[in-house]
This record gives structure tokens, sequence and C-alpha cells, in this order.
């Protein structure tokens, strides 16, 4: 790495291409007619793509609607195993009313650049463009195949997407033994000496349930013993308070010992209030990444005020740790009693990728080459990401975009909230961390 000298332009491009890319609406909206704006994004994506010579296939999915992209970009080592580059091109829906400056315009204020899709996550799908756009300009070729692919409908769990394309198109993953995407690489600032950069290599995995009472129907005004809806609430309810046991997976128990050092904290004990408290929401996210849960999230039972119904359902958002998914269902089970039905309605797995190697080594690497004061932690997300359907395809997965974020903001709380913006000397300094990681492994 020596060697590397940033490209011109590069840096220019990928701020002009996030706020181009933040224009485009691709809000998701599930199975709508609303859900048409990820078509617009990656007939976008291809021309900027074909404007340096490059030859993307865009690739409608389960619908013309539903489009994604892909090129591949040959190395100069033929025997290198390929790494996948990739990015998704939706985002979840704004309400515009909610925000400062308006969701889809890409103002830039204050250093920032304002948008749906700012963090999540139209800025790696620019850092992606403007690297192998550079590339491309410049005759940069790197030693490894670079396979890049943008994909639809991660938003909403990604059946549109890279499960689409991982068992329609298993081609396109020939070769592939690792793959860089969301979330990961961004800074969290310790003190001024010292800042963190997590980068994700873990997930926990989805179960997703519908729970149902069956019973007799009746009238409203009479005495009932065996209502469907009262069984249903006490399942529901002892659902949501349910206090699950704390596991710690290798992977979180790396970073709580990176966080504990880092803050001069004893964190071998499950009371970790202190430490989470400090990382804002990211605590948060931490916390739940220390044991299963199974959050109630919508109700459904009846159609008239004075009947009976004769069934009533609840949704169960469940999240589990790689190792213990017979634990939660076995829990779940126990909990709800014989008398309610469980239904799967999505389940997908939870991953873990090793983080002692070469490539997560040269992460650090290249994070400090811009920031002496980095050190690269792994850690677990308690969401879902396309890395799911990658893992499937046998491929090490790790969320690595890397961003400078200003101390006092609070990153996760970005994510799918309003005022999502991205630091624009943030981006900068993520697209040179990228372009050394790329050029370089």
């Amino acid at each position: 790495m020596s060697d590397w000298k940033p490209l011109p332009d590069v840096e220019a491009d990928v701020v002009e291409l996030t706020r181009s890319l933040i224009r485009i609406d691709s809000s998701n909206f599930g199975d709508d007619a609303k859900t048409a704006g990820e078509a617009e994004v990656a007939e976008f994506c291809a021309g900027m793509l074909r404007d340096v010579g490059l030859s993307p296939e865009v690739i409608p999915t389960t619908s013309d609607l539903r489009r994604a992209v892909h090129v591949r970009i040959p190395g100069s080592d033929p025997g290198a195993p390929a790494l996948l580059l990739h990015g998704h091109l939706d985002v979840v829906p704004a309400m515009a009313g909610d925000w400062t400056h308006p969701p889809f315009a890409a103002e830039v204020d204050d250093g920032f650049i304002w948008g749906r899709g700012a963090v999540d996550m139209k800025d790696m799908d620019a850092m992606i463009l403007a690297v192998v756009r550079g590339w491309a300009r410049h005759g940069v070729r790197p030693r490894r195949d670079i396979v890049v692919m943008l994909f639809p409908d991660e938003e909403a769990g990604s059946i549109h997407g890279s499960h689409w394309l991982v068992d329609n198109r298993p081609e396109l993953f020939a070769g592939i033994t690792e793959a860089v995407g969301e979330v990961g690489g961004f800074s969290l600032t310790v003190r001024d000496d010292l800042r963190l950069y997590p980068i994700q290599t873990a997930e926990k995995g989805i179960r997703w349930i519908r729970m149902r009472a069956a019973a007799r129907a009746g009238h409203g005004s009479m005495i009932h013993d065996d209502n469907a809806v009262t069984a249903l609430c006490e399942a529901v309810a002892a659902v949501g308070r349910h206090r699950w046991p704390v596991r710690r997976t290798k992977t979180v128990e790396r970073f709580l010992d990176e966080l504990g050092e880092a803050y001069g904290l004893d964190l071998t004990g499950d009371d970790l209030d202190a430490v989470l408290a400090k990382l804002g929401t990211f605590g948060a996210l931490v916390g739940a990444t220390l044991c299963n849960t199974a959050n109630p999230t919508m109700l459904s039972a009846g159609y008239k005020h004075n009947v009976i119904p004769s069934e009533a359902t609840a949704s169960i958002d469940g999240r589990v740790l790689p190792g213990f998914e017979s634990e939660f269902d076995d829990t779940i089970r126990t909990i709800v009693g014989e008398g309610i039905q469980i239904e799967p309605v999505v389940e997908d797995v939870a991953i873990e990728a090793p983080f002692d190697t070469v490539t997560v080594d040269l992460m650090a690497s290249v994070l400090r080459a811009e920031d002496p004061h980095a050190r690269a932690v792994p850690y677990m997300i308690s969401g879902g990401t396309d890395a799911k359907a990658l893992t499937r395809a046998g491929i090490a997965c790790y969320g690595f975009s890397p961003l400078q974020m200003p101390a006092d903001l609070d990153y996760w709380r970005l994510f799918h909230g309003v005022d999502e913006r991205v630091p624009v000397d943030g981006l900068r300094f993520g697209v040179r961390v990228l372009d050394r990681f790329l050029r370089a492994c």
C-alpha cells in the first residue's frame, strides 16, 4: 500500500454520485405498485458504469420493476478467488413533513448531504461506483476479480433481490469466497487518540412467526370463558415480557473485550449498562446481540364490536443468535403453551464469519493509513442484510462501508430515521479507504 496514490476526481465523484442516487426515490413499500424506483436507480448505476467503458448487466428479478446490476472487474491474478462488492438500491420510505430538508433533495448543509439513503446505503453504492469508475478512467487493475452487485429489495427481506439471484443466477457468484457490503467500518470516537471502527462479522438470524388462537365464536354480551382474543393476548404478553438469558457469542465476546479495554471498564459480567449508555443507539444494538429477542409487532382479531371472534393472530419479530436457534424455538413453545398455534412466516440464518483473516487485517491497515487513531473491532448486528443470502452461496461476508463520523453524531439513529445524512468529509474519507482496500486485496 506504500505506493498507493489517490485517483483524481474520485472524491468529487463520490459526492455527486451520492446526491444523484438520493434524488432517485427508490422507496421500498414491499409488494406494492409504489415500489417502482429500484428500476430507475438500477438503470442510473448501469449508465454510470457504461460511461467509463464497462459492460454491466441489468437483471430483472421477480418482475421488471425489481432490477439488480452486475459487473465483473477482472483482476491481474486469475488464480486468486474473487471478492464480491455489494450494495442495495432500495431505501425505506420517508415522511417529508418530518424532515429538516426534503428527504429526496440531497441538499448539502452544515457539511452533510441530507436525504433518505445517505447512510443506508446509497453512500456505499456511490463509493463503489466512484472507485470502479476511477479505475476504468485511469487503467487501474485489482489483483483479484472484483464482482460488483447492486441489489433490490434489501429493505423488505431481499426475496426479490439477493435471495432470488443466489437461487436463480448462481453462475454470478462462481469463484467468490468473500463479500464486502454494509454495515461496518464507521468510526466510534472514544477519545481524541482512539476511534473504534466496528467491522460487521456476524448477524442475528430471523424468526418471524405468527401466533394463532382458535376458540368458539359468540355474542359479546355473554359470559364466555373460551375467548381466542384473551388466550392470544396472554400468550403475546408472555412473549413480550420474557427476559432472555445473556449468551456471549465469539464475535460479541471479542467486541466486548475491545470495548472494555477502550473505555477502561470490566465487561466480564452481565451488567453492561455503563458502557452501553456511552454508545447511544449503538449501545441498544449491542445489547440486542447479547441474547435472543422476540417482540410482538402486530395483532389481528374480530370484525364487529359485539362479536367474540373464533380466531385471533399476532405477529412476532424474533431474532436469534448464531448457535441458539433451537433455544429460541423451544422457549417460545414453552412460553405460549399448547393452546396457541405457532406458524413460521420468515426464517433466515444467523451468520458469523471469522475475524482473524488476511482480509480483515487489511481492512484494519487501510483504516489506519487514513486515520492513525483507528482500531478495527468485530461486531454483530441485530438486524439483517443481503449477507444472509450470500452466506447460502458459501461466501464469507463482512460489513465494511467505511465512514469517519463526527464524534458527537449518533450514527445508528440515522438508519431509517428522520434527517438521515452523511458528512461530506466522512464520505471522502470512506472512498479513499475503500479504494486502498480494493487495490491491495
